[in-house]
Parts: structure tokens; sequence; C-alpha cells
């Protein structure tokens, strides 16, 4: 590898701790760090770019935070499919690949070329307004359209191809990756859809009709919801981290994205290992 970038989740005191621990055992073996611009001040005898930059200037992303932060980096992603390796400090972390206390062993097989990347599905995500584009976002997770504030329904006329698949009176609605089918929409009462599967899922919220169930798509739909109910606060959310504010008439299309966002795994521990684990199956 000619460099190894790290990102620590911010106001997090063990992040940076582990970070500075990292990049000290990386220089001692030779190997170039770079941290994202947050650290530089914090982080001693390194180089630092912005974080937006920072996946075309490293070949690995080490990630200390938890799924949120993994969530953020690989949102940067473009044409250089970087590999991401998240390291749990805490929390769920269904995409996490380590624990601290794993780290260094983890990261010695990474060194030796023993290292296990899983190439996940994102969502290419575009916001229409008068056919103007207002933003465009990558998700790992999910993008979701709901209510804010005020406790009513909203509807969103939503298309699947061009073809009318219904107006959906609810909350909201979640369009989700197979990786973020154990978040947002399983909640919503969507289902778990293993990783190597690639498909959209739709999950309503709280819908008023009882027969609007979750429906799986192929990755090859490119799905439209626009919003129909005057006066509402609507928002569209992607991976539970960018905000944007809809208006009545504003179309949201969501598709499979040309790039995937590369996950370093575990070679220990199985996708049913994770289930197994952070949905705690089996146990009384």
């Amino acid at each position: 590898m000619n460099a190894i970038g790290i990102v620590a989740k911010r106001g997090q005191p063990l992040a940076v701790q582990v970070a500075q621990t990292l990049s000290d055992w990386l220089q001692d073996r030779q190997q170039t760090v770079i941290v994202e611009a947050a650290l530089a001040g914090e982080i001693r005898g390194v180089a630092s770019v912005a974080r937006e930059i920072l996946p075309q200037k490293v070949d690995l992303i080490v990630v200390l935070g938890g799924d949120g932060s993994i969530l953020s980096v690989a949102r940067l992603l473009q044409e250089r499919e970087v590999p991401i390796l998240g390291v749990n400090l805490g929390g769920l972390g269904f995409l996490t690949a380590t624990t601290v206390d794993e780290l260094f062993s983890f990261m010695e097989a990474i060194l030796r070329g023993k290292m296990v990347v899983d190439r996940r599905m994102m969502l290419a995500v575009r916001w229409f307004r008068k056919q103007h584009i207002q933003a465009e976002r990558l998700a790992l997770n999910d993008a979701v359209i709901n209510k804010g504030v005020l406790a009513r329904m909203i509807d969103l006329r939503t298309l699947v191809d061009d073809q009318e698949l219904c107006v959906y009176k609810a909350d909201g609605l979640i369009v989700t990756t197979p990786t973020g089918s154990t978040a947002y929409s399983l909640s919503a009462g969507g289902p778990i859809v293993h990783p190597a599967v690639e498909v959209l899922v739709l999950s309503p919220i709280c819908p008023h009709t009882l027969t609007n169930r979750p429906i799986v798509l192929p990755d090859t739909a490119v799905v439209t919801v626009a919003v129909e109910t005057p006066g509402e606060d609507v928002v569209l959310t992607i991976d539970g981290q960018e905000a944007f504010p809809l208006l009545p008439g504003d179309k949201v299309e969501i598709r499979k994205a040309p790039v995937r966002a590369p996950l370093v795994q575990s070679p220990q521990r199985s996708y049913f290992d994770v289930l197994r684990s952070k949905l705690r199956w089996g146990e009384r």
C-alpha cells in the first residue's frame, strides 16, 4: 500500500487516542499515513487533507467510530473505490469489521496482503425542483422521505421505471439498499436482505393502507417519488445524516449507483454471525 488514511469520530477522545497509536504503529512499519484535516492538530507527525479528498490520496481508509462514521466516508467515494475498514468503538456496529482490541492483529494481516473486501451496492439520489437538480448524493444505507414536525400523513406518488406504483399515504417512505435493510427499514417492517443480493427495497412508514407492504425491486429499477401534499413539512434524508427540505411538486429519483462501497470484512465472522450477534437471535 502507498498510503493509509485515518478518520476518527469527532468528539470521541478514544478515537483520537487510537488514531495516534495506529499512526505510530503504521509508521514504524514504513507505511505512509494521512489523516483527515479535523485530526491535523491532534495526531503528530503525519500529513493531513480534507476528508472530502482523502479517498483520492490513500489505498485504505481506517474509520475509528461506528456505522455513522462509515456511512459518512462511503458517501465520499467516487471513481476510486477505496476499501474502508471500520473499527467499532462501541455501539451497534453492523458495518464495522473489528474492535480496538483486535485492530493491530487485523492490520498485520492486511499488510501481509490478507484483506477480504465486500463491495456493497449504493444508491444514487437526485432531488429535482421544477426539472432542475437541487442536489445529488450517494447513500450506502437509505434515502428517506418523511414528514417533519407535524403529525399528519403525506402523499408520495411513487413510480418505478416511469410506471406508477401507487400514492403512499403514510408518514414517509424508505428506499434502502441491502446494507441498509438492517437499519431504519427493519424498524418499519422491511425484510433483511443479504448484501450479495443487489436489490432496492421500498418500505412505507406507518402507511394508512395496511396492505401497503414493503416491496423488493430489481437493482435496475429507477424509483421516482413526487411530493403531492401541500403545506406540509417534508424532508429528504440521506443515510440519516444529510437532510433536504422538500416542497410540493419536488421529485426524488433513486437508482443503483455506479460506484460501490468496498467494506473490509473479518475473515473470522460471517454475515450471519453479525446478524446473530447484533440482533441477539437465539437469546432468551
